[in-house]
């Protein structure tokens, strides 16, 4: 749909987060039909985009929620998300998570050590309830992808060997508290190259059919996320042609394929939108200063992450574009939002769009420098509304004021 920013802008403040959930159901859509013919549940990573409209959003389209902690399982929950659509992933649980993720009998649980095994026995045990699991393989395959967001090879905190996970199969077969129903594997995140993820498909497949020969039967195979978008000029995977690298490591396997997507369905759907405060100049540097910051939007300060930036207000007449380094108020040298950015002369007020801004956007804001977070909106069938209100000082100090001591 065409979304009116600068009304919107206008209207609500900024900076202000603005989603298009007709582009989301498109994402999500696209990537279900890819897998038509084969058993799947496409489950939401949370961590992507929080926000209970947009969980909400993807439940009632039919998806279900991959959750790395247990506030964004109750946040899946809260939305509507049935317990049987849920997957609660991440390399460190506590035992109040594990419990929660017992209690409201989630899908099941992905394991990524044999001690994090052995404390879902101990819970499970304790609660009298079996608990289903997968083990998070990591097939040594490297993405190709940057650093922070690469978790395939043993360089990374993320899953188990192979000749682990055979280990920890075989012992949780032979636990009356643990029911092995699953196998997963996720190499990274913004994956633009095939081979990488048919690799690690068929290495795990292949382990699927050994355990078979041992008596495992895995029913769920979790091919994780990472789908790469365009963020500047990157040519992502073609979705037909992932399911179908997919399906076919699976080949004559009775497999439910579980796919956790996140960025791949909400990073393009979205927008931050900031004005102009002023301009300076240190010597030949030109910064353009805006009124959105690094805790508002940190992908650039942490990934040196590229965002496109486009000016929305008219600047006809004003002179020639020349670079510009778009920063933020926060009292750091990292925060910035773009650098050499060819900009025309800029006056107070100024509207400008980030894109891509849907996925780990939000979801990463905080309060540094007592900032309060953005409000966020959502649009779809021609119309705007917001989905969560512009946090004010009040809210941020909400959990201290009772521990201010008087003097």
């Amino acid at each position: 749909m065409t979304i009116d920013f600068q009304a919107l802008a206008d209207k609500y403040g900024t900076p202000l987060y603005v989603y298009d959930f007709e582009r989301i159901t498109e994402n999500y859509r696209q990537l279900k039909d890819a897998f038509a013919g084969q058993k799947s549940l496409i489950a939401y990573a949370v961590k992507a985009n929080s926000n209970l409209s947009v969980i909400a959003h993807l439940g009632k389209l039919g998806a279900g929620a991959d959750c790395v902690s247990g506030g964004e399982l109750l946040r899946a929950r809260r939305a509507g998300i049935e317990p049987y659509r849920i997957i609660f992933s991440g390399v460190g649980k506590r035992d109040e998570e594990i419990e929660l993720a017992l209690r409201e009998e989630i899908l099941l649980l992905n394991l990524e050590s044999e001690a994090e095994m052995k404390r879902v026995e101990d819970v499970a045990r304790r609660l009298g309830k079996e608990a289903r699991i997968s083990i998070r393989v990591n097939p040594n395959v490297d993405p190709k992808t940057h650093p922070y967001i690469s978790t395939g090879l043993h360089e990374n905190k993320f899953g188990v060997e192979i000749d682990i996970a055979k280990r920890m199969y075989i012992y949780a077969k032979n636990s009356d508290w643990l029911d092995p129903v699953g196998i997963h594997f996720h190499i990274g995140s913004q994956l633009t190259d095939m081979e990488p993820i048919r690799e690690a498909a068929g290495i795990v497949a292949d382990l699927v059919r050994s355990l078979a020969a041992i008596g495992v039967e895995i029913r769920f195979f979790d091919v994780g996320g990472g789908l790469g978008v365009v963020y500047r000029d990157e040519e992502p995977i073609e979705v037909e042609a992932y399911a179908r690298a997919i399906t076919e490591a699976i080949r004559g396997l009775d497999l439910t394929i579980l796919c956790e997507p996140g960025r791949y369905l909400v990073a393009n759907a979205g927008w931050l939108l900031t004005r102009v405060l002023y301009e300076k100049r240190n010597g030949e540097k030109r910064f353009v200063i805006v009124d959105a910051a690094m805790n508002d939007l940190l992908r650039p300060s942490l990934y040196d992450a590229y965002h496109r930036v486009e000016m929305l207000t008219e600047s006809e007449g004003r002179g020639e574009a020349t670079p510009a380094d778009v920063v933020g108020p926060v009292c750091e040298s990292g925060d910035w939002l773009a650098k050499d950015l060819e900009l025309p002369p800029t006056e107070p007020g100024d509207l400008l769009l980030i894109h891509s801004a849907g996925a780990y956007g939000f979801t990463m804001a905080s309060n540094y420098n007592t900032r309060g977070r953005a409000a966020e909106i959502a649009c779809e069938g021609g119309s705007c509304r917001p989905i969560r209100d512009r946090e004010n000082f009040e809210d941020q100090i909400r959990l201290e004021l009772g521990h201010l001591e008087e003097e």
